[in-house]
């Protein structure tokens, strides 16, 4: 047989065919010597089929903690001793947020809530928002609101909703070790409905939460099957006083290897730096992984934790000469 990343070289460069199930589980065991050759096949895959174009996202919790699931990653979950409070944000704060995003190039401001799905009041919170942060600045909304019903789906298409978030997490066959207040098929359910709606769909998951190699080839194989314009790639942040709080670090050369897994599972995704990268690669993983396959990334702070000071990726960016996505491509 031949070796994969020649195999990889084959079908992802030149035909521009993602890799299955099982050359990706080859893929992620390959040998830390061999890391930097996947790094560099995954960059050419990401310059031929998406071009040099980073497309760089600011994120806002509009409303903070307090979320009755539990997936056991989350920090804002109620079921959890985790040090976050429930908290609204008002519709000057969501549209100074979104000003302050767009300054510095980005060109997608995502509006977050930590809730099982959204009921009226969000809703109508989420509408009043969409409508001011159009009214005062030039920058597409995304939201992540948690699961939708097909009229609300409908609803946020109808505010101008550029692309919705909702991630799978974890692979189908781990997703009940993360996760037991919904299922898989709910999550995957809300996907389909927003593809099918014209919104662009991100949807994307976390590793590094004690799931197996292969389990992280499935979630690759997973989302590929799913076709989301955008995969935002998180890694674990173990957070105090929730089930996996005590979880090890994911090794920074594990990391790498499922950046450029997931870019070779799919050649012209959006594929995004999210949580974690900051301590699971430090301060070479923004440069590492921008030429490993990464075309987007989110600058400034997440949710609950802390990023890198939004100059610093930027400074990265005009470095390595990567452009920024211009708003004016993604509309």
């Amino acid at each position: 047989m031949t070796d994969i990343l020649e195999r990889a070289r084959s079908k992802v460069l030149d035909r521009g065919e993602g890799l299955s199930y099982d050359e990706l589980v080859e893929v992620l065991r390959l040998p830390d010597d061999r890391v930097q050759e996947l790094l560099d096949l995954a960059h050419e895959v990401r310059m031929t089929h998406c071009g040099p174009d980073v497309e760089v996202e600011g994120i806002i919790s509009l409303k903070t903690g307090g979320c009755p699931e539990d997936c056991h990653f989350c920090s804002q979950s109620g079921q959890f001793t985790s040090p976050v409070r429930s908290v609204w944000l008002d519709i000057p704060q969501l549209v100074k947020a979104a000003e302050e995003t767009a300054a510095t190039g980005a060109s997608e401001f995502c509006i977050v809530a930590a809730v099982r799905g959204p009921d009226e009041r969000l809703m109508t919170q989420v509408r009043e928002g969409v409508a001011a942060i159009q009214a005062a600045v030039d920058i597409n909304v995304a939201c992540s609101l948690g699961m939708l019903t097909q009229e609300q789906v409908d609803d946020l298409k109808a505010m101008g909703v550029h692309r919705y978030n909702h991630n799978l997490e974890a692979a189908r066959s781990y997703f009940p070790s993360v996760v037991t207040t919904h299922s898989y098929e709910e999550r995957w359910d809300t996907c389909l409905m927003v593809r099918e709606s014209g919104m662009e769909l991100c949807c994307g998951g976390l590793v590094g939460m004690g799931e197996t190699l292969e389990q992280r080839a499935e979630l690759a194989a997973e989302l590929a099957e799913l076709d989301p314009d955008e995969v935002p790639l998180n890694f674990l942040n173990p957070r105090p006083g929730t089930p996996f709080g005590d979880l090890p670090i994911m090794e920074a050369a594990d990391a790498l290897r499922t950046v450029a897994a997931f870019r070779l599972a799919m050649p012209r995704t959006i594929l995004r730096y999210a949580g974690g990268r900051e301590l699971t690669l430090g301060d070479l993983g923004t440069r590492e992984g921008l030429l490993g396959g990464v075309n987007a990334m989110i600058v400034g702070n997440y949710l609950t934790t802390l990023g890198r000071d939004p100059e610093q990726d930027l400074a990265v960016l005009s470095d390595l000469r990567m452009p920024i996505k211009e708003l004016a491509k993604t509309l």
